[in-house]
């Protein structure tokens, strides 16, 4: 499996939060080649601004293992995590982080700049899908306005 057969999977996900006229942005943790958690926004749903798809997958992902770490999971997210996701994603040890589109207003690099905020033994790897990614949030917007 590819990283772009799995980004496609976390862009269904989007697809569901933008169907419920939330911010499109879907994640899926996956370990061993097997999906163990999805997550797509759900801050208007459940009137809360920490329900973002990342900690949706998140914590799915803990309860399936019945763990906290997720040193051998990889997370696909078609958004450049928030600072509160990269926090997330830093405690929880994950392995690699892989993820579509920049968000030059809301991503974590706005607030960090160049310093790492993830864990040291993760892998990051950017702009996957980007274009399908970004298109589907340019959409929503234009949709908003």
């Amino acid at each position: 499996m590819t990283d772009e057969y799995y980004m496609m999977m976390a862009l269904k996900e989007a697809r569901r939060a933008f169907d419920e006229d939330e911010i499109p942005v879907g994640a899926l943790v996956v370990l061993n080649e097997k999906v163990i958690a999805r997550g797509y926004n759900m801050t208007e749903k459940l009137n809360d601004p920490t329900a973002h798809a990342e900690m949706i997958a998140l914590t799915s992902a803990f309860g399936f293992l019945g763990s906290k770490y997720l040193p051998e999971a990889t997370i696909y997210i078609t958004v450049e995590p928030c600072l509160m996701c990269a926090g997330s994603l830093y405690w929880s040890k994950i392995n690699k982080i892989v993820y579509g589109a920049d968000d030059e207003k809301n991503g974590y690099r706005r607030i960090t700049g160049s310093n790492w905020p993830f864990h040291p033994k993760t892998e990051l790897i950017r702009g996957v899908l980007k274009d399908e990614c970004s298109e589907l949030m340019k959409d929503f917007f234009r949709k908003k306005r």
